[in-house]
């Protein structure tokens, strides 16, 4: 068993250089097996869901190699098959996208119901109700989702919710339909954008992606190409969440400020100051945190996986303080272990409320998710004592070398194995 032991109460203080963005890559890899060109992908984080993909990657024929540590190779042209083996799947929400792309390249797909971290009901049905406009047949036997296609025709499609998922694999499937396709309600995160302009890099025809509408003109085979993805806002915001939760002076290096917004505006109502240059975020501390009010929402709003580490913040911030979750019912998973560190919150329905001003004192605690582990890290970075972390594996799907980051920061945090 691993865990991991942090010596808290260290205000972090320097620069840490932020990966490419987890949410991106596993949208983008799919993408690449849907080309029938050779696509280097680089500034992939070097993060258990990348190596995961990779290896489903493989596992359906295409050849997959590492120029270096950060980019990749891919060339799917010899790919065999358009079934996925469930092993990949289980660990992994974003197997989902092999949907798309399969459908797309090969007008059929067969794959396992997605796995990933237990957030609560996040069914597929936008993505077949997409896929069935689209011309597709799709029905589900023993956990795996068969769908196929004679041909695929354009048609419009309005998704009932903007949908991060759905919005990527009707996306996928339609750049290889005949004629026109128009997504309504379509999602506009960043990743949401990279994972249009990477197919539009190699050959597609993707139109309005950050906007609510989609437009997306059919071709009839995607070629190759080179691609950067995106630096990572989330990782970038926990970064500075950490900093602030710390009393610190932090710096995210090769970021997109812009896409930071709902985060650095609400770390200035609590009393932080940010400093924002070209591509970097300085965060420094306010010592007397202010409390506030946060609510999830789909991009521009504030992102559901920056809401556990904002709620540790939170608890230390004198007044009451709300965050209101409307994306996952079930990210409230963090709230019992934070209790175990001193939080003072307390969940009514869909809604955390902190009366702040607690003090943390290290614990043993779990992980119950990504998102969760991340917040009782810098929850622990913040406690008094010793605090150690179970689970740790759910950090290494979305952090690239989390804990070395963090001490080259300043963090006392180490890992070890029992």
């Amino acid at each position: 068993m691993e865990y991991i032991v942090i010596k808290g109460q260290k205000p972090l203080s320097g620069r840490v250089n932020i990966s490419g963005a987890k949410n991106a890559a596993v949208a983008i890899l799919p993408a690449a097996i849907a080309s029938e060109g050779v696509c280097v992908i680089d500034n992939l984080p070097q993060i258990e869901d990348v190596t995961g993909m990779i290896a489903a990657m493989e596992s359906m024929g295409a050849t997959c190699n590492f120029i270096d540590a950060q980019t990749l190779e891919v060339d799917a042209r010899s790919m065999n098959t358009f079934a996925l083996d469930e092993k990949f799947a289980k660990n992994m929400r974003a197997s989902y996208y092999f949907m798309g792309a399969m459908l797309g390249r090969h007008k059929q797909a067969e794959i396992p119901l997605p796995g990933g971290c237990d957030l609560g009901a996040r069914p597929i049905d936008y993505h077949l109700k997409g896929f069935r406009a689209l011309g597709a047949e799709c029905e589900q036997e023993h956990g795996i989702v068969k769908i196929h296609a004679d041909k695929l025709t354009g048609a419009n499609i309005y998704l009932d919710c903007p949908s991060v998922g759905a919005t990527i694999n009707i996306m996928m499937a339609a750049v290889f339909a005949e004629g026109t396709t128009l997504i309504e309600n379509a999602a506009k995160e960043p990743h949401v954008v990279d994972a249009a302009s990477f197919l539009n890099k190699i050959g597609a025809k993707i139109y309005g992606a950050g906007t609510a509408t989609l437009r997306i003109r059919g071709v009839p085979s995607l070629g190759g190409g080179d691609y950067t993805v995106l630096p990572d806002p989330i990782e970038a915001g926990t970064y500075m969440l950490a900093g602030a939760i710390t009393d610190g002076d932090v710096t995210v290096n090769n970021i997109i400020p812009k896409h930071m917004e709902s985060v650095t505006s609400k770390l200035k109502e609590v009393g932080c100051e940010v400093i924002e240059g070209d591509d970097w975020i300085q965060v420094r501390g306010g010592g007397n945190l202010r409390a506030c009010d946060i609510k999830t929402a789909f991009y521009p709003g504030f992102p559901t996986d920056l809401h556990p580490q904002m709620a540790a913040l939170l608890c230390l911030a004198h007044g009451t303080s709300t965050v209101t979750e409307n994306v996952f019912e079930q990210r409230f998973r963090y709230v019992n272990e934070m209790k175990r560190l001193g939080a003072n919150l307390k969940v009514e329905g869909r809604m955390a409320v902190t009366k702040g001003s607690c003090v943390y004192t290290g614990a043993v605690v779990t992980a119950t998710d990504l998102r969760a582990g991340a917040a009782l890290v810098i929850a622990g970075l913040a406690a008094k004592g010793e605090t150690k972390l179970r689970g740790v594996g759910h950090l290494d799907r979305g952090y690239e070398r989390f804990e070395e980051k963090l001490r080259a920061l300043g963090a006392d945090i180490r890992r070890i194995k029992i």
